[in-house]
């Protein structure tokens, strides 16, 4: 019972940390690991779902959002969505393998959703930087522990 109660605290840790909540999933990966109770690579396993997850709500929110556009609480002004559109169209999908990164990850895959990327590349960049991201983390704290 003990495993399931960690499994999901890390994924939902990981989904709220992917979406524009703030929220940390570093910290319940490493403290899980250091506690050796769980199989490490169950634990990326986990974590990254629930963060590719969280940014794949991140993605339908971006592919919805500019309908709302011009409401008087929409969180987003006109020039900075114009503004992260010209950057995402600069930059392309390959900024998808910031997603992981603190501060702009988050936004990116909204913007991505926004500027209709193709689910399938979406999720397999994501997955890809996420799940990296996790696994240099679990090395990190392996080796560290």
């Amino acid at each position: 019972m003990e495993d399931l109660a960690a499994c999901v605290s890390l994924f939902f840790a990981s989904f709220a940390a992917a979406t524009l909540l703030p929220a940390q999933s570093e910290a319940v990966l490493a403290g899980l690991i250091a506690l050796g109770k769980q199989p490490v690579g169950l634990l990326i396993l986990v974590a990254s779902l629930g963060n590719v997850l969280g940014s794949v709500a991140n993605w339908l929110l971006g592919r919805g959002i500019e309908r709302f556009e011009g409401r008087r609480w929409f969180p987003v002004p006109p020039a900075a969505l114009a503004r992260a559109k010209v950057q995402y169209a600069r930059w392309g999908y390959w900024s998808l393998l910031l997603s992981w990164a603190p501060l702009i990850g988050d936004p990116l895959t909204v913007v991505a959703g926004v500027m209709h990327e193709p689910f399938w590349r979406f999720l397999a960049l994501v997955t890809l930087a996420k799940a990296g991201r996790y696994l240099l983390l679990a090395a990190a704290v392996a080796h560290w522990v």
